[in-house]
């Protein structure tokens, strides 16, 4: 027997941007319907993706740390060789992302939002039928909004099986593998990658670009590409990754070379693609541009009442970016008046040492001679030097333009700048110019000082360099 449900507002996918549109309708007193076929609650941020992968990166930095306490000391302190038991880790990082999810659910719950799990085919624009573990539920619409955010790319000579894995895998082994091969020098893979070797992995990245993170400028990367050569991982720029077979991964280099790479695990991560497939987009006649769906500045697809928000509507895929456009697609259904036209969307990347970028960077202004660019040095900020953060080559740049000095971008490289991402934003969301940055009185001793700095160095008259 099939269930039918008629609602106002129905979203599919309940990742970060589908939970929070969800969350923000009920709050608006939208009668709202959430279907979730994916990962979970909280989607592939918080179950497969940011939120695991920032704890296990937590836990291999906290084994480097008692690692190098044993092989020599560190800071007068010293330590037993340790040891790591890769189960109870993964099994620590479940319970976060289990109490997450429970958040989640909550607050869903008090928005008084429908959750139903399974999976939604579509039949037409405003009609879909899920299946659950209890039959089937026919939903129809005055609304929908699409959010079935995005999965992995799966090379066709490498597919996903085995001892070939995506991140999702990576983040659930039982052991650290001996050997690790990634296939990819992105953010994904240099994340993951810098992580395994923390935890003792031997590592080996295959890039086909001639540098690591190739949308960074080479500034920014420069500082991770020396902790990677300084750590021992093995960096094959340049190289076209071909098949895996008997714990051999063929490999041809830069000079047309081929070689085998022993592995225990290849990490496969070039990309993600939107998740277009299987659910029935065919039959509700949005346009697309390329391969995500095409939108407007309200998230409003070209099909009436259809909105779609997140991975699904192109770059940056990024999390936040998903959360902001569900907000702003729940309060354009509560009848207010609202556009997804952001300044910025600042992106991180957590590396070793972290990567931020905010706005414009020096190959957006290349040629420009209407630009000021002034640099901050983290090894001159007292708290970088107190964490050990200032030694790794990082810094705080602005780029700011010459006739009125407005914010046109902020980037930094070094340990724990990721924490610095939304004071970026925020200047840049505001309009700020380099005096409004410099008249803010930051706070002594934290790493923000230099982009307090940064600012006044762009002025001319930095008070620490």
């Amino acid at each position: 027997m099939t269930e039918q449900i008629k609602t106002k507002v129905l979203i599919i996918g309940a990742g970060t941007g589908g939970y929070v549109a969800g969350i923000r309708c009920g709050q608006l007193g939208l009668e709202t319907v959430l279907v979730d076929g994916g990962d979970g609650l909280g989607g592939t941020c918080l179950n497969v993706g940011c939120i695991p992968s920032k704890a296990v990166i937590h836990a291999a930095n906290k084994f480097e740390t008692v690692a190098k306490a044993a092989n020599g000391g560190t800071l007068g302190i010293t330590a037993s060789k340790p040891s790591i038991d890769l189960k109870q880790t993964v099994a620590w990082k479940d319970g976060v992302v289990k109490k997450l999810n429970a958040g989640v659910a909550g607050l869903l719950k008090k928005a008084k939002v429908k959750v139903i799990k399974g999976w939604a085919t579509f039949s037409d624009a405003k009609t879909c039928t899920v299946k659950t573990d209890d039959g089937e539920i026919t939903i129809s619409a005055e609304h929908v909004i699409l959010a079935t955010g995005s999965e992995p790319v799966e090379l066709p000579f490498l597919p996903f099986g085995g001892d070939v894995i995506s991140s999702t895998e990576a983040l659930s082994l039982d052991k650290v593998p001996g050997k690790l091969v990634v296939v990819g020098g992105g953010y994904i893979g240099l994340e993951l990658g810098i992580a395994f070797r923390k935890l003792g992995a031997e590592v080996t990245v295959v890039e086909m670009a001639e540098r690591i993170l190739p949308l960074y400028d080479k500034a920014l990367t420069d500082p991770v590409t020396k902790w990677l050569e300084k750590h021992g991982v093995k960096l094959l720029l340049g190289a076209k990754a071909g098949s895996f077979e008997k714990g051999q991964l063929n490999v041809t280099t830069r000079d047309g070379e081929a070689v085998k790479l022993d592995a225990d695990k290849v990490l496969v991560t070039v990309g993600r693609r939107p998740r277009t497939k299987g659910w029935g987009l065919e039959n509700m006649g949005v346009a697309m541009a390329g391969p995500f769906v095409k939108i407007d500045d309200r998230c409003a697809t070209s099909m009436k009442n259809v909105w779609a928000i997140g991975d699904l509507t192109g770059e940056p895929m990024l999390a936040h970016k998903g959360s902001a456009q569900g907000e702003v697609v729940a309060e354009i259904l509560a009848g207010h008046d609202k556009r997804f036209d952001p300044v910025t969307i600042a992106a991180v990347c957590f590396t070793e040492p972290e990567i931020v970028s905010a706005g414009l960077g020096p190959n957006d202004v290349e040629g420009h001679d209407d630009v000021i660019q002034a640099v901050f040095p983290l090894m001159a900020i007292g708290r970088a030097l107190a964490i050990e953060a200032g030694d790794d080559g990082g810094f705080v740049r602005v780029l700011a333009s010459k006739t009125d000095h407005r914010l046109l971008g902020v980037q930094a490289v070094g340990q724990h700048v990721s924490e610095l991402s939304n004071s970026f934003a925020q200047m840049l969301e505001m309009g700020a110019v380099l005096e409004d940055v410099a008249g803010v009185i930051h706070v002594h001793p934290t790493l923000g000082e230099a982009f307090h700095e940064a600012s006044l160095r762009a002025l001319g008259h930095a008070i620490h360099i």
